[in-house]
């Protein structure tokens, strides 16, 4: 099992750039997964890597890109079975 921080985000936060910029803090910090947008207007992440990676990763998420708004983020340390080699961005 991969250690993964499985993430849904509620704010401004589908068209203003936050899965892109989401997927730019993920491969800055070496971690893999994906990050997809949810019908409902929040957007979903899972990622994978190093745990102090995954710390700092949650301290950026609640920042947000540039044009979003962050009004929550709901985190929770997963066991994923899957290994994801890099960080996408999905539907």
């Amino acid at each position: 099992m991969t250690p993964s921080l499985h993430a849904t985000v509620t704010g401004k936060v589908q068209g203003v750039y936050f899965r892109a910029w989401v997927c730019d803090q993920a491969q800055s910090l070496d971690l893999t997964g994906w990050v997809r947008n949810l019908q409902d207007g929040k957007v979903e992440v899972l990622v994978q890597g190093a745990p102090d990676a995954l710390e700092e990763f949650k301290k950026r998420l609640p920042q947000g890109s540039p044009l979003s708004r962050v009004d929550a983020v709901t985190v929770k340390t997963v066991d994923d079975e899957k290994h994801y080699a890099d960080f996408q961005i999905r539907g």
